[in-house]
Order: C-alpha cells, then sequence, then structure tokens
C-alpha cells in the first residue's frame, strides 16, 4: 500500500483512506440497501452500521440470503494472543455479539497462540497460551451465549484442526503467501503456514454439518489478506467461500488517523487498566482543539482529527443526536477539550468497572465456553 498508508495483518500505518482500500482489496461498501436489509431482518441497525465503523464487505448479501430462508449458517472471529485486549480488539466481538444476539447462530472463536509464538520472537508457547486464557475472560465478559459459543485455542484443538488446514496448505503455493503477505525467504516456515490454520474455522461448519454451511467473519479490515487466500481455496476443496464484514480501525490515544496499538500502550485503553491509568491516558490524548482557551472559543475545534471525539464516535455515545451536538458545540467552540476529556474518562472509567466486574466472574464459567480435543 503506497501513498501514505499501509494495512496488512500485522501492520497499520499512516492514515488508511477506507475508500480507497475498498478498492485496493477488492471489498464492497457496505450500501444504504444493504443496511435496509439489515434492519429489516434485525429490527434495528446497530450504530457500527449507522456510523459505518462496519463499512465494508464480502458476500454479506448471501449471508441475509440464507438469514431470510431459516438456514443455519455460523460466525467466526478471533483473537492473536499477543497482549491483554484493548479496545480497539472487542470492537468486531461487540458486532459479533450483536449478529449471534439477532440470528442465534453458531460462533468459533479462534484464539492463535502458535501465530503468535511465530511472529512473536520474544514469546514462546507457554506465553502465548497464558495471554489466551485471559483474552477468553475478555471475551466471556461481553455476553456472548454459552450454548452457541466455542472457544479454541489452536494449539489445543489441532487434532480438529489439521485435516482441515492440511487440506488448505496443499493449496496455497508459496509464491502467493509471499505476494499476499510480503513474506521473504527468511520467514520461518509457521509464518508460512500459518494462513492455512486461520483459514480452516471457515471451513469447519460445512464440516461439522456435513453440508456446504455459510460462515460470516466479522474482522478489522487488516485482516482481510488472510480471508482472500481462503475464499481462493474454498472452491478447490469444495467448501463455500466465507462471507465477511470488515471495521475500520479503533483510532489512537495519540490521533484519530492512527490505529489503537498494544505495542505502546498509552495510545490505547485495555481492559485490564486501572481507572487512574485509563484517566490519565485520556487526559493526554491528542484532541482537535486550538492552542489556547481563546482560540478554542473564537475558531472551535476539529472533531475529524479528535481522538477524543473518535472514542465517542466508536463506543461511548450511542445516541446518534448527542454526538452530533457535541461535534457542532466542538466546531462552534461552545465546549472544549478539557469538558470532552473528562466526560470521556467517566465513561470509559463506568465501562471498564463493569466489564471487569464480568471478566472475573467469567472465570468460574470459562469451561462452559472452551473447546479442545
Amino acid at each position: 500500500m503506497d501513498e501514505g498508508f499501509r494495512v496488512t495483518p500485522w501492520e497499520v500505518s499512516g492514515r488508511v483512506d477506507y475508500d480507497r482500500l475498498i478498492q485496493e482489496f477488492g471489498t464492497s461498501k457496505i450500501d444504504s440497501c444493504l443496511k435496509e436489509r439489515l434492519q429489516k431482518n434485525f429490527g434495528e441497525l446497530h450504530q457500527y452500521l449507522r456510523r459505518d465503523i462496519f463499512f465494508s464487505h464480502r458476500d454479506l448479501d448471501i449471508i441475509l440470503t440464507d438469514f431470510e430462508e431459516g438456514k443455519k449458517f455460523y460466525l467466526y472471529t478471533g483473537r492473536g494472543p499477543s497482549g491483554h485486549t484493548h479496545l480497539g480488539h472487542i470492537l468486531p466481538w461487540i458486532f459479533t455479539r450483536y449478529i449471534q444476539e439477532k440470528t442465534g447462530s453458531v460462533l468459533l472463536f479462534q484464539l492463535t497462540d502458535d501465530e503468535k509464538f511465530y511472529f512473536k520472537e520474544e514469546m514462546t508457547l507457554e506465553d502465548t497460551r497464558k495471554m489466551a486464557y485471559e483474552n477468553i475472560l475478555d471475551i466471556i465478559a461481553l455476553g456472548f451465549q454459552p450454548d452457541k459459543t466455542r472457544i479454541f485455542l489452536d494449539t489445543e484443538y489441532i487434532k480438529t484442526l489439521y485435516p482441515v488446514a492440511a487440506k488448505v496448505a496443499k493449496k496455497i503455493t508459496f509464491s502467493t503467501v509471499k505476494a499476499v503477505f510480503g513474506l521473504e525467504n527468511s520467514n520461518n516456515i509457521g509464518e508460512i503456514f500459518y494462513t492455512s490454520l486461520q483459514s480452516t474455522p471457515a471451513f469447519l461448519p460445512s464440516v461439522f454439518e456435513g453440508r456446504d454451511t455459510h460462515v460470516l467473519i466479522p474482522c478489522g479490515i487488516d485482516q482481510d489478506p488472510h480471508f482472500r487466500v481462503c475464499r481462493d481455496v474454498a472452491p478447490k476443496l469444495g467448501y463455500p467461500k466465507p462471507a465477511l464484514v470488515h471495521c475500520k480501525l479503533f483510532p489512537s490515544l495519540m490521533g484519530a488517523e492512527t490505529k489503537m496499538s498494544a505495542s505502546l500502550p498509552e495510545t490505547s485503553i485495555f481492559t485490564t487498566d486501572a481507572p487512574k491509568v485509563a484517566k490519565k491516558k485520556i487526559m493526554n490524548a491528542f484532541t482537535g482543539g486550538a492552542v489556547s482557551v481563546e482560540e478554542q472559543r473564537k475558531h472551535g475545534g476539529n472533531p475529524d482529527v479528535c481522538s477524543v471525539f473518535a472514542y465517542y464516535q466508536f463506543m461511548f455515545e450511542p445516541d446518534d443526536a448527542k454526538l452530533g451536538e457535541r461535534s457542532t458545540a466542538c466546531r462552534a467552540g461552545n465546549v472544549l477539550c478539557g469538558e470532552c476529556k473528562q466526560v470521556l474518562a467517566e465513561r470509559v472509567i463506568e465501562f471498564l468497572k463493569a466489564h471487569q466486574e464480568k471478566r472475573e466472574k467469567a472465570r468460574a464459567i470459562l469451561e462452559k465456553f472452551v473447546v479442545r480435543d
């Protein structure tokens, strides 16, 4: 990706042009017709759809047709357990839960402990396994249905995964992997093989059901390259292509034009952050305000580049009218950045306290969710 931004499963840099990314990746925009159909089927339109946070798809229309015809489809999403969960990670999970609630679909949730072992030189398999179980607590805390949610680590579910992964691997050439992911001869062979394993849960529902079964994958747009390969392989193996719905990347606290990053803790709010830590990060966040109170009152601010406003937009102001009022007040200079930060900090702390309570309770019911061989 040139001209100022780059998007891969392992790196996002620069200001992402999402309209251009749709063209580059060859996906389709979630347009007004598709939104109307979603609202008709689900009775409401999630705020992530209303605000174009989930903005792109592959074959979402096929999934809706299945639902309208009473056919079963599965959900599939995942997490690479390299560290604690931040708000950017849970964004697609929240939307996945919404789809599960509206459709009653079974969710396969993959924890790619092997992937992070391959790609993170400093991490052992014991490290990635430990972090996977920490991440699972966050997944459960979001309210997924235990009878319809199967969470697994690759290394603990490998007997089920590997036969399909082997079939996938046989259909992917090294040249394809190098071209799609930018891998080189110096990459270890685990990194080269890995996309075969990430493809596998997209095909497992057809194996489980004994017939062609569609799968919908809610994920960040940066994960799409894995599933382009997966979709190319599907017909060669006699499986239906998985459908995808993509979300934008949760902005960093250092600027709404950059992605939240776990490798830069000060840019992110983690679900395990103490209230005072979260508040300090927010109060130090980049805003679209002027250099002084006087300038702010006179010329207003710019919510389009403001990290704080992005937090309201992505998670912390569900009311569209109130979000619009906040934007208008900012541009008119009727609200100062400090005020916005203070209110946001209170809302984030309220969310974290509630989530952390649920997270602790999740320890007692973890085994209801986890599947192993």
